[in-house]
């Protein structure tokens, strides 16, 4: 039997799905888990079961094969993509010490060992003392060995959830390059782990012997073993190749491997990225993320939470088109759109500035979520409206940044994750940004980033270039509106960039009357 077909799981916050896809990109068949983003034991808290992430990968694989006529002996390869910033202790046998810390977590480490030495002194001379700190807070291996000591000492291997799933599909402590972002000692410039000296290795306190073997995309991580064949309803001894994290895999399953392409994602965490072969901080000290191509890099900027709000919103305020298209077997999408587009370009004022969730260095600590402009003559139209409209500034914001840093020019724009779904979504963020919009053919890019990883590794294209031309196709095309982007062009550069510098001091007095964020 021709072996024809490869199979991505995608592991994200909100699903778990096992796609095939064909060697043009075609997606033939699908099996999609919805899944609890996270559980919370205390405010701030976001964890998960990872046996829940392997069940689930399972009952995604049992649908997949439910759903098609294509047999599991015609998967020639396997993928994996997944949520990044993850962590999974594992003891010697490989099981869960602990829950995983999603990438969702608001915990920080209340003890941090001073780095002291060389390293101290030059954190001090640069002024980056507080970057260094807030590193060490935020690194979930600081507060599990001061909070959960007895974790710390039999945890064999600290994984993220991408090196998890890796050793239970193949036995293999492996993880991809492409996959590792997170509060870890990465050398993000050389895609190594950090060097013997490096100061990571004090700030997160992770022995070397603790991480998995990295491994490039699109090579070798190990072959399915019999137990995950059985799990996943696939021949055992099928190759798993290394991908990388869902972002990343976003990018190149859009097509956009080159810089003047900016990618954005609309997903629970909203981010815009370009692809360079050049080391490129966009914003200071926040480097780039490996890109699911080797050796090259994704300046991405982000706004934590992004698209979340604009499910908060369905949720608290969209019950009833959910129910109306409900009854009428229609997309919810459809009905939202036409809440979008009864409210004219700009919400009649209402401006919106999008930090849900406190940042690092843009926004600093902290931020908040504003809406200014608010008057009589507004509804929940106006608010859902301004909620995208403030995502895309916040991108438009990232993009110049990416633009400044690389010193190359963004000239049009690729949209996926769930908000590249909305027809009016795609308008407005074409009108925002000024710039062709495009949507690719397929909803499932990270699934299909995966896919082009495992084609190139298995010797069915020569280079990325070839796969990616080959396997990803464009959708529909959003032309901006002349009118509407010149009106946007200066609510942004009037109102929208002044926001932060303007409310940044109320933010400080409410951070320290209440104590929130800490």
């Amino acid at each position: 039997m021709q072996q024809d077909y490869i199979l991505s799981i995608d592991n994200g916050t909100q699903s778990v799905r096992a796609l095939l896809f064909d060697l043009q990109g075609n997606l033939v068949a699908k099996g999609r888990v919805e899944i609890e983003p996270y559980f919370s034991k205390n405010p701030g808290w976001a964890e998960q079961d990872p046996e829940y992430y392997w069940k689930s990968l399972g009952e995604a694989c049992a649908l997949l094969w439910a759903s098609t006529d294509i047999k599991p002996e015609q998967v020639m390869g396997v993928g994996l993509t997944t949520q990044r910033g993850t962590v999974i202790n594992v003891d010697k046998h490989g099981q869960p010490l602990r829950a995983a810390i999603t990438w969702l977590d608001q915990r920080q480490a209340d003890h941090v060992k001073p780095i002291t030495g060389l390293w101290g002194v030059l954190f001090k001379l640069t002024g980056l003392k507080e970057v260094v700190s807030s590193f060490q807070r935020k690194a979930q291996a600081a507060w599990i060995e001061h909070n959960q000591p007895e974790v710390w000492q039999n945890t064999h291997k600290f994984l993220l959830l991408s090196g998890f799933l890796t050793h239970r599909l193949t036995g293999e402590y492996k993880d991809s390059v492409g996959s590792i972002v997170g509060y870890l000692p990465f050398d993000y410039k050389s895609h190594k782990w950090a060097g013997d000296s490096d100061w990571k290795w004090l700030a997160a306190n992770v022995k070397p012997e603790m991480l998995p073997e990295l491994v490039k995309p699109g090579e070798t991580l190990g072959h399915i073993t019999q137990q995950a064949a059985k799990h996943m309803g696939i021949p055992a001894g099928i190759p798993l190749m290394a991908a990388a994290s869902d972002k990343a895999c976003e990018v190149i399953g859009s097509g956009g491997v080159e810089p003047h392409i900016g990618c954005l994602s609309y997903g629970t965490t909203a981010t815009i990225n370009t692809t360079t072969k050049k080391y490129v901080e966009a914003v200071r000290f926040i480097p780039p993320y490996p890109a699911a191509i080797p050796g090259a890099y994704n300046t991405e900027v982000m706004i934590y939470r992004g698209f979340w709000m604009v499910s908060w919103f369905k949720k608290q305020f969209g019950l009833r088109e959910q129910q109306i298209a409900k009854e009428r077997g229609i997309a919810a999408e459809t009905l939202f759109d036409e809440i979008v587009d009864s409210v004219p370009p700009g919400s009649m004022g209402l401006m919106l500035q999008p930090y849900w969730s406190p940042g690092t260095k843009i926004p600093g600590p902290e931020a908040k979520g504003a809406i200014i402009g608010f008057g009589d003559v507004h509804t929940r139209a106006h608010i859902y409206r301004s909620i995208l409209e403030g995502l895309a500034y916040g991108l438009r914001e990232g993009k110049e940044r990416i633009e400044k840093s690389s010193g190359v020019k963004i000239t049009k724009l690729r949209i996926s994750g769930g908000g590249s779904q909305s027809d009016a979504a795609m308008q407005l963020t074409a009108n925002i940004f000024a710039l062709p919009t495009e949507r690719p053919s397929t909803y499932e890019t990270s699934g299909l980033g995966a896919a082009i990883n495992v084609a190139v590794g298995l010797g069915h294209f020569k280079n990325y270039d070839s796969a990616i031309e080959a396997m990803t196709k464009v959708g529909d095309v959003f032309e901006p509106d002349i009118a509407a982007s010149s009106m946007y062009d200066q609510l942004y550069k009037e109102v929208y960039l002044k926001m932060y510098k303007r409310l940044q001091p109320l933010y400080h007095s409410i951070r320290k009357i209440t104590g929130y964020p800490k």
